[in-house]
């Protein structure tokens, strides 16, 4: 009789993971979601100015957390610039509006090719510039400048005597919406996987779920809470279902690109606040376009 193999023993006796099971502690995933909720709800009840320093907060541990990344994996970016540069598109939005924004985004760019052009000095040649520079202006498209138009949510017109504050408030219940329909549609019934190469879990049976969530709260809320027309907030949710889409896609890609599964371990259960922030940063653009072209 062959003696026994431990190996093939231990293979066989290991419990196979359920299909379409999340992955993570519900519990405490659940815990710092609210957490973060509190955060969020807290600050909206402060004011716009509140709102402003939860979200360059955000913008600033986030860009940090994605340099990090990047320099574990050898690239060079200035870091400062990075995040300074993307202070100042957010607060220049409270008083400029969408000049403030462009004036902070092309300073911020030119600072960043400066900069890192002369990171060894002036006497050392730079190494892998134009490589930096390029993934430097992805970082600050993709993150500073999607949340500085999500600060300015706080302070857009809005019809009559609305509270601004409404506004995010519809922007984040369309998230939560977003989130919840493609969990539940994608736990229970994914089974066609929308970009297998980028993102295995992502299947278009929980894209529906968003799309029905996201459109049915966005029509709700934005006649509810703003008094536009219904239809305007359905628009608003397929568009920020697709960019939150599109967001997530993007942050998937670039952690595989680095052979990383989470951007940090800052949020138990969660992983990164980027792991996060990924649908949210496009979904805050679209919420400021589609409100200020369809609602203005």
């Amino acid at each position: 009789m062959p003696s026994p193999n431990p190996e093939r023993l231990l293979e066989e006796l290991r419990l196979p993971k359920p299909r379409n099971s999340a992955g993570r502690n519900v519990p405490v995933a659940v815990a710092m979601g609210a957490f973060l909720g509190a955060l969020v709800i807290g600050s909206l009840f402060l004011g716009a100015w509140a709102w402003y320093v939860l979200v360059a907060g955000a913008a600033a541990l986030g860009t940090w957390e994605v340099a990090q990344r990047l320099r574990e994996s050898d690239w060079m970016l200035p870091r400062p610039v990075l995040i300074l540069g993307g202070q100042s598109m957010i607060w220049l939005s409270w008083p400029l509006g969408v000049a403030g924004i462009a004036v902070g985004l092309l300073a911020t760019l030119m600072f960043l090719l400066v900069s890192r052009l002369f990171l060894y000095g002036a006497n050392e040649a730079p190494r892998n510039w134009l490589r930096d520079v390029g993934v430097g202006c992805f970082i600050i498209l993709w993150i500073p400048l999607c949340l500085a138009f999500g600060a300015s949510l706080a302070r857009m017109p809005t019809p009559g005597d609305v509270n601004p504050v409404w506004v995010i408030v519809a922007f984040m219940l369309c998230v939560v919406a977003n989130d919840v329909g493609g969990y539940i549609a994608g736990v229970f019934f994914g089974k066609h996987p929308m970009a297998p190469a980028v993102s295995p879990k992502k299947s278009w049976e929980g894209f529906a779920g968003s799309v029905v969530g996201g459109s049915v709260t966005g029509a709700l809320t934005v006649s509810l809470l703003l008094g536009h027309e219904w239809w305007i907030g359905a628009v608003l949710g397929v568009g920020l279902v697709i960019c939150a889409t599109l967001g997530v896609l993007v942050e998937s890609q670039f952690k595989r690109e680095l052979g990383i599964k989470d951007m940090s371990n800052l949020l138990p259960a969660h992983g990164g606040l980027m792991d996060r922030l990924d649908g949210m940063l496009p979904s805050a653009m679209v919420t400021w376009l589609v409100l200020s072209v369809l609602g203005s």
